[in-house]
């Protein structure tokens, strides 16, 4: 795990807010009403106010002082999607800091606790994306001042292709598969996808692991009786427009088989992979694809 990130007052910018802005502007009216009238009352008034404005450099300050950030896992997603990086801040001191801004999401974090923000971003392309340094930030107590960091963390998330839209049946790849040196023991019917049970379907076509999920009962469709054992999955195979087009269908069928349980080899560029199922086996495939 990385190094958490300790904030320092060395490192911490402070500005005054529009607020702040406007306050100072009624000190200095209050200032010049006193002088022109020479009336101690409203210098007094102008000294506290004055008081109150430099003495909220400090604390607004001081609410950031000493938090620490932990950067947490950050999932793979498909294009599309959001990133769900969490991002964690720990606070080890004694004080509760009140109203801390992690980008535009505000908390609040108890003495010796710790909170959590998820950081959403959308990226437009596969591959690895890198997302926007966070910024934390604090305006407690009254609203004068701003204080803020950037921390300058690299926070780098994994963008899988997105699956087509069209629920294409598996190619018929066997001469391919023998072209490539291995023949997947492929029947003579095809893979569609899923539907619900219904009476008089086959049980040895429910898909049981869907079941064990949570999804209900489920059954295997295929072009015939005979059930397929392995598909193959090539690139070359797919259809579309472009790279990105032909992509997306290689990667539908992915997630199609992989829901199913079934075993698929796939060939991307130089990747020949035998037909075979699994978690590790869906995520090599995935991978390939958003960094092809």
């Amino acid at each position: 795990m990385k190094k958490p990130t300790r904030l320092h007052y060395r490192n911490i910018y402070i500005l005054p807010s529009k607020s702040g802005l406007g306050f100072a502007l009624l000190i200095l009216l209050l200032l010049t009403i006193a002088a022109i009238y020479n009336n101690n009352l409203v210098y007094l008034l102008s000294f506290l106010l004055g008081s109150i404005f430099f003495v909220t450099i400090l604390h607004t300050v001081k609410s950031l002082v000493g938090l620490e950030v932990h950067l947490g896992k950050s999932p793979e997603i498909f294009l599309g999607d959001t990133t769900q990086t969490r991002l964690w801040i720990n606070n080890t001191t004694p004080d509760t800091r009140f109203s801390v801004y992690i980008n535009e999401q505000s908390i609040d974090i108890a003495a010796q606790d710790k909170a959590s923000v998820n950081l959403e971003y959308k990226p437009k392309k596969r591959g690895w994306y890198q997302s926007p340094y966070p910024v934390i930030s604090s305006y407690y107590p009254f609203g004068l001042f701003r204080a803020w960091i950037k921390i300058k963390i690299e926070i780098n998330t994994l963008v899988y292709p997105q699956p087509s839209k069209d629920n294409l049946p598996f190619p018929k790849t066997m001469l391919a598969n023998d072209k490539q040196g291995f023949a997947p023991q492929l029947g003579q019917d095809d893979f569609y996808g899923l539907q619900e049970y219904q009476a008089g379907d086959s049980i040895r076509h429910i898909h049981w692991r869907a079941l064990a999920k949570g999804q209900g009962l489920q059954v295997k469709q295929f072009s015939s009786e005979t059930q397929a054992e392995d598909i193959y999955l090539d690139y070359e195979f797919t259809t579309g427009g472009d790279v990105e087009q032909r992509l997306s269908q290689l990667c539908r069928w992915v997630v199609d088989a992989h829901k199913a349980d079934i075993n698929y080899g796939f060939k991307l560029g130089t990747l020949n992979l035998k037909p075979q199922s699994g978690e590790a086996h869906y995520k090599q495939c995935l991978e390939a694809l958003a960094l092809f």
